[in-house]
């Protein structure tokens, strides 16, 4: 049995919903780190865990701009 993920966004504390920007920025420097030293970063895509090469990160980056 899976448990739906609720979007802490719509959170009734207005920090928990905020947070989500501070996690957002997060994940942003842990990419911008991958990519200056040449690491990989693990996360998960659509349920799975994958691992995202510093290569492969900036050709997604280079594609979004």
């Amino acid at each position: 049995m899976t448990i739906p993920i609720n979007d802490i966004r719509n959170s009734s504390d207005p920090d928990i919903a905020r947070s989500n920007y501070a996690m957002k920025r997060a994940g942003q420097a842990a990419i911008d780190l991958a990519i200056q030293t040449n690491t990989a970063i693990v996360t998960t895509v659509d349920g799975n865990i994958v691992r995202i090469t510093a290569a492969e990160l900036i050709k997604k980056r280079q594609l979004t701009s």
